[in-house]
């Protein structure tokens, strides 16, 4: 085997195994990742001050599910449902704590 192919796979049989998975929980940012907006008064909504804090502070969007906080891999998804409790599909890369995000949709 060439050394390419076999590096590939040591990585891929050392990587975490990742299975697809359902979360639930509300979308907030990193700064803010229990949700409590309140100290932060970057506006007068959870929505407003998740994407004002991203976008003014750098902090990226993330979910939260009442004791976890995930980063999330499709962050243009995520801003769209800011501030809101949603149902992700994807898998969880353990060592990152980033769910690689399939479909994410509000809660119903």
């Amino acid at each position: 085997m060439k050394p390419i192919v076999v590096a590939f796979l040591m990585v891929t049989a050392l990587s975490p195994a990742q299975s697809k998975q359902t979360f639930a929980g509300a979308i907030t940012d990193s700064m803010c990742a229990a949700g409590d907006h309140s100290r932060m008064r970057m506006g007068p909504t959870a929505a407003e001050c998740t994407i004002a804090c991203v976008d003014a502070h750098g902090a990226t969007f993330v979910l939260y599910d009442g004791k976890n906080v995930f980063a999330l891999s499709d962050q243009k998804a995520a801003e769209k449902l800011a501030g809101k409790k949603v149902t992700i599909t994807g898998a969880l890369n353990s060592d990152t704590r980033t769910i690689h995000v399939d479909s994410m949709t509000a809660a119903k």
